[in-house]
Formats: C-alpha cells, sequence, structure tokens
C-alpha cells in the first residue's frame, strides 16, 4: 500500500514539472489519497473494536510530517468508560506520544462523525484538520448538530472533510448493529 502512495507521489512530481498550472487538481488528488490511506487505518481499528463487541469506531492522528502517531478504537464497554470513544483514546495517545496536550498541526481521521465529547476534545486538543467517513444523523455534532469544529463562538476551528469511504464506514456501523437485533 505505501509503494503505491509511493509511487503515485512521484508520478505527480513529474507530472506537475511539464504541467504547472495542474497543481491545485493533483494536491487535491493527493490528499484524496493520503485521506483514503489513512481511513483505511482508522477502519482497521473500528474492525478491532467490533471484534471485542464494541461500537465499531476507529480513529488515528497523524503528525505534520505526515506519521502514524496514534490509533484507537471504542472501548467505552471494556473499560468501563463513557469517554472511551475512538476519537478522545486517539487524542490521548498523540498528546502522550509526542509529549504536548497541543496536537498542532495533525490530522485526526475517524470513521463517523464525531459526538459533542469528541467534537470538543478535538477543538480543545488543537487538532488542524478534522477528516471523517459518515455522517452521525443522531449524534454528529461537527456537521450534522451544533457545528462544534466550526464555531465562531470558540477560539479555535479546524479543516474538515467528510465523506471519505463513506460507504465502508456506513457499512460497517449497520453491519455490526444488524448483527446484535
Amino acid at each position: 500500500m505505501q509503494e503505491n502512495l509511493y509511487l503515485t507521489f512521484v508520478f505527480l512530481l513529474v507530472f506537475l514539472a511539464f504541467f504547472p498550472n495542474h497543481r491545485r487538481v493533483v494536491k487535491m488528488r493527493l490528499m484524496d489519497n493520503l485521506d483514503e490511506h489513512w481511513m483505511n487505518v482508522a477502519l482497521e481499528a473500528a474492525r478491532e473494536a467490533a471484534d471485542i463487541g464494541e461500537v465499531p469506531v476507529g480513529a488515528c492522528i497523524i503528525s505534520a510530517e505526515g506519521a502514524l502517531i496514534a490509533t484507537a478504537s471504542n472501548r467505552t464497554i471494556t473499560d468501563s468508560d463513557p469517554t472511551a470513544h475512538a476519537e478522545v483514546l486517539a487524542i490521548r495517545a498523540a498528546a502522550e506520544n509526542i509529549g504536548n496536550y497541543r496536537l498542532i498541526g495533525t490530522t485526526l481521521y475517524t470513521t463517523i462523525e464525531p459526538c459533542v465529547m469528541c467534537a470538543g476534545a478535538i477543538v480543545n486538543a488543537r487538532i488542524s484538520r478534522l477528516v471523517y467517513g459518515a455522517a452521525d444523523p443522531r449524534y454528529g455534532a461537527v456537521d450534522t448538530h451544533f457545528g462544534i469544529c466550526s464555531s465562531p463562538l470558540l477560539n479555535h476551528r479546524l479543516d474538515i472533510t467528510s465523506g471519505i469511504l463513506t460507504d465502508r464506514s456506513r457499512n460497517l456501523m449497520q453491519d455490526f448493529f444488524r448483527a446484535k437485533r
């Protein structure tokens, strides 16, 4: 997988050298490829949650340099902790990993639109970019309800990208709850 990303990156650099007017389009395509790559990492974490009977939500955090610094999945039941959502656990692990509670320049990938608690934690951690798969019509607090991560009332706003591997994220949740019934 990483070899394919590397080859894509090299191809795009060569392409840009000959067609400089296409920089914006190429940048968007490169970002889409990277977003899909990291969303697949989050989806794998979500599958791990489902395997232990947890709601299948996964998250990962990527440094400004493009390195994976944390991965987590829901553990609310396992840990008997209502705050053990994938996003919060990933934020805790990333902060510990870099030795700072401010995660400036990082990107958080999560399979489902974050809830109010997670959106608040994302803002407080000063994460620069949020990428999520499927919207959450009941609890989503980023775009569906409240707009917490882009509210002008708060002292930090971030770039938000939604809809990356939406079907896979949604299907994972729907299959999990279908099996529970």
